[in-house]
This record gives C-alpha cells, sequence and structure tokens, in this order.
C-alpha cells in the first residue's frame, strides 16, 4: 500500500510539474495576448484622436444629422468619440480573447509536436538497461536541433553499447586468464595427493608448477592493477607528474632483458636521443618495459630489434620496432585491446595479454598518442608521441597534516 501510495503521489508530481510544453505555451500566450492588448490600445488612442472633426469650427456651431435634427457640434461630437472608443475596446477585447484562445491552443499543439522527440528520448532512456542497448530513437523529421540531439543520444548510445561489450568481454577473458593458472594448481596438487607411491621428487615437482602457475596469476593481477592505475588517470589526470627522459626509461627496460635477448641472439640497435617529458616515471618505465619485452618476446632467433627517441615539433617519441611474426594490418589495431596477442586471443601464449593495452592507457594518461604498423616480412613498429616537458607543467605532489588541537594528547 506504501508503494502505491508513492507510486501515486509521483505521478501527481509529474502531472503538476511545469513541464517545457506548458512553458512554452504560457510563454507565447503571454507574447500574443500582449501583443493584441497593445493593438488594442493603440486602436483606441487612434480611435480618439482622429475623430474631432469640429474642433475648427466656432463655438455654438452645429450639425444637421440624415434625420433632419439638428445639435451642438462639440456634444455630437463627445457622443460620438465615446460611442467609438467603446465599440473599439469592446470588439478589440472579443477578439483578443479569441485569438488568445486559438494561440494558446495551437501553440500547445505545436508544442507537443516540436517536443515529442524529445518524448522518445525519454521514453527510450527509461527503457535503456544493460539488455536492451540496443534501442535507438533514428529521429527522421526535420533536420533541426531535435534531430540533433537525437542523432547525439544514438551516437552516444552506440559507444556505450560498444563499451559495455568490451566491459563484458574484458570480464571474461580476465576470468579465464586467472582460472587456467588456478586450474593448473589444482589439478597438480589433487593428483600429487591421490597418488600414495608419491615421493619426495614428485612433491619438488608438483611445487614447481604451482609455483610457475602462482606467478602466472600474480602477474596477471599486476598487470590488471597497472592497467587500471593508468587508465584511472586518463585525459592527463595524473597524480604524480615530474620531470623524466624516455630515453632513460628505454635503458632501465633494454637492460632489465638483455638476457632474453642475448639468449635469442638479436640484433639490438639504439638511438636514444634525449626525449623529456612531464609525467609519472614509474609509468613510462612500464610503458618502454612493455614495448621492448613484447618485441623480444614475440621476435625470433636472430631477429632484430630497434629503438629510437628523439623529439620533434614538441613530441617526444619512442620508436620500438623488432622483426618476428607476420602481423595482419587489419588486426594491428585490435593489438592494443586487453588480451590480444599477435592478433589472436588464447589464454596458452606467452604474456597476460595486456602489454600493449597498458602502453596505450599509460599514452592516454600523459596526454600522447601511440600506432603501430606491421613491417613487411613479419614484426611491428611501435610509435609513441608524448608532449614535451617544455609544454607540460610539472606538478608537485605535497600533503600536509593539520596539528590536532584541544586533544588533550602530547606528542613526544
Amino acid at each position: 500500500m506504501t508503494v502505491y501510495l508513492g507510486q501515486s503521489r509521483r505521478r501527481l508530481e509529474l502531472s503538476l510539474r511545469p513541464t517545457l510544453r506548458l512553458r512554452l505555451t504560457l510563454l507565447n500566450g503571454i507574447l500574443l495576448v500582449g501583443a493584441g492588448a497593445i493593438l488594442v490600445l493603440l486602436a483606441w488612442l487612434l480611435v480618439g484622436d482622429a475623430m474631432h472633426p469640429v474642433d475648427a469650427l466656432q463655438h455654438g456651431s452645429t450639425v444637421t444629422l440624415a434625420d433632419g435634427s439638428t445639435r451642438d457640434a462639440l456634444t455630437w461630437q463627445t457622443g460620438l468619440v465615446h460611442r467609438a472608443s467603446r465599440e473599439v475596446l469592446v470588439k478589440g477585447l472579443v477578439a483578443l480573447v479569441a485569438i488568445g484562445i486559438i494561440g494558446i491552443a495551437g501553440a500547445y499543439a505545436v508544442a507537443g509536436r516540436a517536443l515529442r522527440p524529445l518524448h522518445r528520448v525519454t521514453q527510450t532512456a527509461q527503457r535503456l538497461g544493460e539488455e536492451t542497448l540496443d534501442q535507438r530513437i533514428r529521429y527522421s523529421g526535420a533536420d533541426d536541433e531535435v534531430a540533433e540531439l537525437a542523432r547525439t543520444f544514438d551516437a552516444m548510445l552506440d559507444r556505450l553499447a560498444g563499451a559495455f561489450e568490451s566491459q563484458k568481454r574484458f570480464v571474461a577473458n580476465a576470468s579465464h586468464e586467472l582460472r587456467t593458472p588456478l586450474a593448473v594448481m589444482r589439478t597438480e596438487i589433487d593428483v600429487t595427493l591421490s597418488d600414495d607411491e608419491a615421493d619426495v621428487a614428485e612433491y619438488r615437482r608438483m611445487a614447481q608448477v604451482v609455483r610457475n602457475a602462482s606467478e602466472r596469476a600474480n602477474g596477471l593481477v599486476d598487470a590488471l592493477l597497472v592497467l587500471a592505475r593508468s587508465e584511472a588517470q586518463s585525459g592527463r589526470r595524473l597524480v604524480r607528474k615530474v620531470p623524466a627522459d624516455l630515453a632513460t626509461s628505454v635503458y632501465n627496460a633494454l637492460s632489465a632483458v638483455r638476457a632474453e635477448a642475448e639468449r635469442l641472439k638479436l640484433d639490438v640497435t639504439t638511438d636514444l636521443q634525449p626525449a623529456h617529458v612531464v609525467g609519472d616515471p614509474s609509468l613510462l618505465d612500464r610503458l618502454a618495459g612493455n614495448l621492448i619485452e613484447n618485441a623480444i618476446r614475440y621476435n625470433h632467433l636472430l631477429g632484430k630489434l630497434w629503438l629510437r627517441t628523439d623529439s620533434v615539433d614538441g613530441q617526444a617519441r619512442l620508436i620500438v620496432g623488432n622483426t618476428g611474426y607476420e602481423v595482419e594490418p587489419a588486426d594491428v589495431p585490435g593489438l592494443f585491446e586487453p588480451f590480444r596477442r599477435g592478433g589472436w586471443e588464447r589464454t596458452g601464449s606467452r604474456g597476460s595479454g595486456l602489454g600493449l593495452s597498458i602502453v596505450r592507457a599509460v599514452c592516454d594518461a600523459h596526454g600522447g598518442t601511440v600506432s603501430a604498423v606491421a613491417q613487411d616480412g613479419g614484426g611491428l613498429e611501435v610509435t609513441v608521441a608524448l608532449p614535451t616537458a617544455d609544454t607540460t607543467p610539472v606538478v608537485a605532489a605535497s600533503a600536509s597534516v593539520p596539528r590536532a588541537k584541544n586533544l588533550g594528547v602530547a606528542a613526544s
């Protein structure tokens, strides 16, 4: 019963609220009646001023009417002006009321017709949910502001539907990626424990498999945290902005993977010119590290790896290229989506599939761009462009702790 009363009260409030249609109708009525009143007033004044035909006659002059009667000219004029003014005023007010009623009714109908697409927008928005994001307004009326609003609303729904679909796909892939190492660990543990003849060597083997699987799961969680942190700072809402050099980040990242590069006997070429930027050094190090790790991971024996940093036209650039597997040019944009590895969404391949997604998020957080070009014969060349330090302000983070007052606590 309480819910019913609440819904009834809500409907009553909605029916009594000053809607846009009602406000437009009242505004149109006020303007129409006001303009009509001014016209009636002007007509009344003009009639009073124009009907003075005997003002030029001498005092005491008379006029002879059509019925043969004779009257004083001034008296006749006064009565004529009074009757004419009253008739103009009465008929003008009647016409004003009629025009006002017709105009308000017409304005109400026109406003309702003009605002009908807005009602469709409202109804569509009320019906929207996770399962009904495919609904659109698809306005087909005149190309006016309402049509622009409808198109904008439909475009927003397209973006929301894409975001929801990407979110679902991301959650499904993340769940799959995490479930794989957990399933490996559980299987190894169950198999080993069920073997009554398992010795120390078997338990050591099981422990090694569990450790490798846990490291893979831990690496995936770390990558997810970095991706979430980077995306939370998108649009240059960086928490930390300090001077940094992309060349230094590349040097540190290359030092960390030098052993792997030597194992594959890669031909590494570097041209590291100063590329000063302002941003979060830890995120920039992860950006360079992910690019170089991917360039080595997806390379082949005796392959090539080239690294270059420079500053051109207000942009600090980092270029990382490698030989390796062939990548279709149409698959290149998808590489920057989560859990995409070389064009395939597979959980069995090396890495978490979040490397280039983190690179894209870090670039967005620093107000930069990232692009990739598939190389002839295999491999990829990725170019990162960030605003240089002279175009980005440095933000020094600071925190202050207020002193406690009248708390009766002494600090020593």
